[in-house]
């Protein structure tokens, strides 16, 4: 039976080699006076910020202000600082530019704006009062998805926790894709955030509030992020790069409109705890978590084997359900994602990971029933690297 559902992505995408130019117009629309760039200080040095200045500057705009203070894994306190920064300079519209941190990063600059107070307060859903400024994102990784989304997730310093914000209005109004923007990404976060991509493919298609429209987003973007991810990551090609960057907005469209589930209550245990790179904690813990959920929907994870290159024409759905587990794990072998006992992770934090894990709001929707006691379990299994 079709479910009843809601599509609605309020986000103008704009994708394209070159599609930088088209930043001027855009930021006209917004009525944009006084802009923000949110980004981190390694987009900063790459020059890539200068580009976005020069378009802005070419297009008349002169009240450019720059907020480079974001970290890997965005934290309160940041947001606060930006939030004082972006007062001061009176910022009327802000523009993101790097990967996941700085698209969220400047929403939460956003929604302090826009409703005031404390970025811990709008922890969960629906909490903002009021609209934020308007947001241009504009990703320079191949996997955030944040630019197509009405989410943020933020470190909170005091719980060593990553609290997420859940709104339509967190949605930036448009997203610009250059591919130029991420010809020369360095193999590791290209790996990194691909492999974040893919997590975010295969929860928003296998959660248990997927819907059919988002189903075939999935699909699709599992399929490209496949057939491209080893070819930009040993062998530097630039298409690959593109769709690899094509599929990262995709996925970011299937989790919009539907929600990550138990791989993403763990990595952000991991992220809140340890700072570790969000792409490198779900990567690690997917295949672990797959195989766990595989019994719970053999016929989409047996689909999921076949977009990752499986032939699994002699296979049972069963055997192939399990078999794109052992996909990913062989994936992230080839791109040498460390398992958790390599990233440092501790034994003895093990149940409070799985106690976080269980308080993650997204662990309602994951396929099959999880507790803190079978995220213990799925912890050192991937510490020992195992499925």
């Amino acid at each position: 039976m079709l479910k009843d559902f809601m599509f609605h992505l309020p986000t103008k995408i704009v994708s394209g080699r070159g599609g930088l130019s088209e930043l001027p117009s855009e930021a006209r629309s917004l009525k944009g006076r006084n802009i923000l760039i949110v980004t981190d200080k390694g987009v900063r040095a790459a020059g890539i910020v200068d580009r976005v200045v020069t378009h802005l500057n070419e297009g008349g705009f002169r009240g450019v202000y720059i907020f480079d203070d974001v970290a890997p894994n965005p934290r309160t306190d940041e947001v606060n600082k930006g939030y004082i920064y972006a007062k001061k300079v009176e910022a009327n519209l802000l523009i993101a530019v790097g990967g996941g941190s700085s698209i969220d990063t400047a929403k939460g600059i956003g929604i302090l704006i826009g409703n005031g107070g404390q970025i811990e307060e709008y922890e969960g859903i629906d909490k903002l009062k009021k609209p934020m400024p308007p947001l241009i994102a504009i990703p320079t990784t191949v996997g955030t998805g944040s630019e197509v989304t009405g989410f943020a997730v933020i470190t909170d310093l005091k719980r060593k926790f990553k609290l997420t914000i859940g709104d339509v209005k967190l949605s930036p109004n448009v997203a610009i894709l250059d591919s130029d923007l991420v010809a020369s990404l360095p193999p590791r976060i290209i790996a990194a955030t691909s492999m974040d991509a893919l997590s975010h493919a295969i929860e928003g298609y296998v959660c248990k509030v997927s819907m059919p429209v988002t189903d075939a987003i999935a699909l699709y973007a599992i399929e490209l992020i496949a057939k491209n991810i080893r070819t930009a990551v040993y062998g530097d090609d630039y298409e690959a790069k593109a769709n690899l960057q094509l599929a990262g907005m995709l996925a970011g469209i299937v989790i919009s409109q539907t929600d990550v589930a138990s791989v993403h209550c763990m990595g952000e245990a991991l992220g809140g705890m340890y700072d570790t790179a969000h792409g490198i904690a779900n990567a690690s813990i997917l295949p672990v978590v797959m195989a766990y959920n595989a019994i719970a929907d053999i016929d989409k994870y047996a689909k999921i084997a076949k977009c990752l290159g499986i032939d699994t024409d002699h296979m049972t759905k069963r055997e192939a359900a399990i078999a794109s587990a052992h996909a990913v794990k062989e994936l992230n072998e080839d791109l040498s994602i460390p398992s958790l006992s390599e990233i440092g992770v501790r034994e003895e934090d093990m149940r409070t990971l799985a106690e976080k894990a269980e308080a993650n709001m997204s662990n309602s929707v994951n396929p099959r029933a999880v507790t803190s006691v079978e995220y213990l379990t799925l912890f050192k299994k991937a510490y020992e690297g195992i499925i």
